[in-house]
């Protein structure tokens, strides 16, 4: 269940959002997270007539910040790393290679790279899942070397989750919405039956539509949205969103526009 803490759309470059907490009667006030680790997507490095170096230059440096003043253990960049142009997917590793934590990529429709590309860059395949800190993470491919906008491969996805069903909690990045609820989704009726159907998938995240930072729910599942880090539109600031993991096995999520310091959309994902 998804209990929507605070939702201020429109806060701009202004506003801070309380950050009490209500995760639950039971938990401390003062009790550190587990597990906290950053999505953040879309930034477009290529793309012509933005300052993409200079984007690429921030979201480093901030999430450098995060970790060293409030601790952060692992970074995804859901998708469109680069704007259609291969060549520039080595800069983008350069760029990122810079930060302090551990980071893992998903291809997105503007990353139009082949498979092989993407294996020698990165060192694993774009359908690729993982365990860390004994949290499941599945990023799953939903495009392709032409950029089309695709469904995740189901049959994959499927055996991906069976062998994470002793696993308290599941991760699963797409960078593309698999239903047709934004302007840029498409409609994948049996992905989205299949991870509403799991459990212990805690949340799913996506990027792609920059307009879209908050989040959306099907079956009860949330869905989370984290605008974009560079690119020519989008959400008025560039920012990532930061998810929390506490060792009752509650979570707490905030979209932040690090410019001006602000938490927005908090919410605890129980």
């Amino acid at each position: 269940m998804l209990n929507r803490r605070t939702f201020f759309k429109g806060l701009g470059l202004t506003g801070l959002i309380s950050t009490a907490s209500s995760r639950g009667s039971n938990a401390s006030l003062n009790e550190q997270p587990i597990l906290r680790f950053a999505v953040a997507s879309d930034g477009h490095y290529g793309q012509e007539g933005t300052p993409y170096e200079m984007y690429y230059r921030h979201i480093v440096r901030w999430l450098n910040a995060e970790q060293q003043d409030r601790g952060l253990d692992l970074v995804i960049f859901n998708g469109d790393l680069i704007h259609d142009d291969p060549v520039y997917l080595p800069q983008v590793k350069e760029a990122l290679d810079q930060l302090t934590v551990p980071y893992y990529a998903v291809r997105g429709n503007h990353d139009r790279v082949s498979q092989e590309v993407w294996q020698t860059t990165w060192g694993y395949p774009t359908n690729h899942a993982f365990i860390f800190q004994d949290q499941g993470f599945i990023l799953a491919d939903t495009s392709n070397e032409q950029g089309e906008y695709l469904c995740a491969d189901v049959t994959w996805l499927r055996e991906r989750l069976t062998n994470y069903q002793p696993l308290k909690n599941v991760f699963v990045v797409l960078h593309i919405s698999q239903f047709d609820w934004t302007t840029y989704g498409v409609a994948c009726p049996e992905v989205m039956n299949l991870l509403a159907s799991q459990s212990n998938v805690k949340a799913v995240f996506h990027g792609h539509d920059h307009q879209e930072d908050d989040v959306k729910r099907y079956q009860g599942k949330p869905f989370l949205y984290s605008g974009h880090l560079g690119g020519s539109w989008g959400v008025e600031y560039k920012g990532y969103r930061i998810i929390e993991v506490y060792p009752d096995n509650s979570m707490h999520s905030y979209q932040v526009n690090p410019i001006a310091k602000a938490k927005l959309y908090e919410m605890s994902l129980s």
